[in-house]
């Protein structure tokens, strides 16, 4: 037997034993699925007194030396019943052990003896115990069917307790009808004659559920004042901050489901007034509204059971939502920013900016400069050409292919000072003429056409010349990022989307070209030639 707590598994075993050694009230009958709870067996188990029938608590008896009673037992036949029954409660509990030597017994037990076992973590029960026992799952108790017992219950106590009382107890139970007897125990000792539904939210610490109701409608309409105003009333009246909130998630999830499925709406635990508002919400919030709520409202509940003042949290958490409650949903405000007409621009006709320079690196960049005024160098040249092979420097077309190379050998300071001081006259492979930026250093030259010689084995040309030099890699390449940035800044869509959220700012723009880079990298490579364990050749 599983299920939750109070569903009656211990009291189905105990039924379940009862119908196995009942012999009717005449001392003829058999098993039957009605024991007539009259005869001898009968009444022995009803209390708990039967030799025959034996229940252990494996909570607090899990060792194999406990198990070993019961297999030592089990070969002697039943005393006067028809079966010795053996009920463990709790079965998970019992250790691993403990199972596996119970194994055995379970898979050829004798004639004469049956096992019921109880638990409400059938997951921590092995799958070798599992495999030898039918299982049967006892649900939650409805709550049409929980009404009736307590009002049954309370009937012949002879208990006054309104519906609406017995209704918050069958909400609160939760499908176990034990916590619901013992809420309505207490509930009766609470009332002294009459119990109202007051004073079973007092003993619960829950508030009214209409007020909660209330804040919830407060909240949607945004008006913070009003709220906090009610939060702080239903604490004064003893509700716990923590259960309003519980209570308002409870109510976003309710009508929630009714918005989907309206026939939820018809839940008896649910009086008739807060049925219509529930079914007027739900007709009036959409969803995007409602998951937004229910979103923020479980993050409150985490913030709230960890904070040093549960009311404080709780304040915030209802500032927070009611702040939220008049934002538009992202269906709304795409359909608003597409809605408005885009902005004038300097041009008077949208038109983009200036194209960027050409890209760092490119052949158009370096590769066809303006050929330098040869006025004399502004320093000494730092390498003479010499005789150089053309078989050697053929993989070395343009400057970008040199620059690679600074960039392959990892010298992050020259390929910097390449980047931020070279601004190139003239390249063709084995000579570079370049006119140096502000920021270079004077020894640049020297440096540059040494460690091409050591990495390539032949001796480069590298000249300086005192103007005609194209903008740097690092002008280019910031160059393009303005423009960028500039043509981003001036998209319809972007503005208005500014214009609706002043504080907004571009943090990071990727073009088509960044995309497909990513998705290329991130793609797992081809295999060409994949053994086949089945080919035969």
């Amino acid at each position: 037997m599983t299920g939750i707590r109070g569903t009656g598994k211990t009291t189905t075993a105990r039924i379940i034993a009862k119908g196995m050694n009942c012999i009717g009230p005449d001392g003829t009958g058999g098993p039957t699925t009605d024991p007539c709870g009259s005869c001898e067996h009968c009444v022995s188990i009803m209390e708990g007194r039967h030799v025959d029938v034996m229940e252990m608590d494996a909570a607090s008896r899990t060792g194999v030396g406990d198990i070993r009673e019961i297999i030592d037992s089990v070969h002697y036949r039943a005393a006067s019943a028809r079966y010795k029954i053996y009920i463990i409660d709790e079965v998970h509990m019992l250790s691993n052990n403990a199972f596996n030597a119970l194994l055995k017994t379970l898979e050829e037990p004798p004639s004469h003896v049956k096992f019921i076992f109880a638990t409400t973590e059938i997951r921590k029960v092995p799958v070798t115990v599992l495999s030898r026992c039918q299982r049967f799952d006892l649900r939650r108790i409805e709550p049409e069917v929980m009404l009736a017992l307590l009002q049954k219950i309370a009937g012949s106590e002879g208990a006054e307790i309104s519906d609406e009382a017995l209704a918050l107890i069958t909400r609160a139970a939760e499908g176990s009808a034990r916590d619901a007897t013992s809420l309505l125990d207490q509930a009766i000792s609470h009332g002294a004659g009459e119990t109202t539904a007051d004073q079973v939210r007092a003993m619960l610490g829950l508030a009214d559920r209409g007020r909660v109701l209330d804040l919830f409608d407060m909240i949607l309409r945004g008006d913070a004042a009003a709220a906090l105003m009610e939060l702080s009333a239903q604490y004064a009246d003893g509700a716990d901050p923590m259960a309003v909130l519980r209570d308002l998630a409870e109510i976003a999830h309710w009508i929630s489901v009714i918005k989907v499925t309206p026939e939820a709406a018809n839940d008896p635990t649910v009086g008739p007034d807060e049925r219509a508002r529930g079914q007027s919400m739900a007709g009036a919030l959409p969803m995007r509204v409602l998951s937004r709520l229910w979103q923020m409202l479980l993050k409150s509940l985490e913030e709230v059971a960890h904070a040093p003042n549960a009311m404080m949290a709780a304040e915030m958490a209802i500032i927070r939502l009611t702040h939220v409650a008049d934002l538009p949903t992202p269906e709304e405000l795409v359909r608003t920013l597409k809605s408005q007409s885009p902005p004038p621009t300097n041009g008077g006709g949208g038109t983009r900016p200036p194209s960027a320079p050409a890209p760092s690196g490119s052949a158009s960049a370096y590769g066809t400069a303006r050929t330098p005024t040869h006025s004399g160098p502004s320093g000494p040249s730092a390498q003479l050409a010499t005789d150089v092979a053309p078989d050697a420097l053929a993989r070395f077309a343009t400057f970008e292919h040199v620059v690679e190379l600074i960039r392959a050998h990892r010298d992050v300071k020259l390929l910097v000072e390449v980047e931020t001081g070279v601004r190139l006259a003239r390249y063709q492979p084995g000579r570079i003429e370049f006119q140096p930026a502000d920021t270079a250093p004077p020894d640049l030259a020297q440096r540059l056409g040494a460690r091409l010689q050591a990495w390539t084995g032949v001796r480069w040309a590298v000249t300086l010349v005192n103007d005609g030099g194209a903008p740097t890699i690092a002008d280019v390449r910031d160059a393009q990022a303005r423009a960028l940035r500039e043509e981003a800044e001036t998209h319809p869509l972007v503005q208005s989307v500014l214009r609706a959220f002043p504080k907004a700012r571009i943090t990071e723009i990727r073009t088509d070209d960044d995309l497909a880079a990513e998705a290329e990298a991130e793609a797992l490579p081809e295999v060409e030639d994949e053994w086949d364990p089945f080919d035969d050749d």
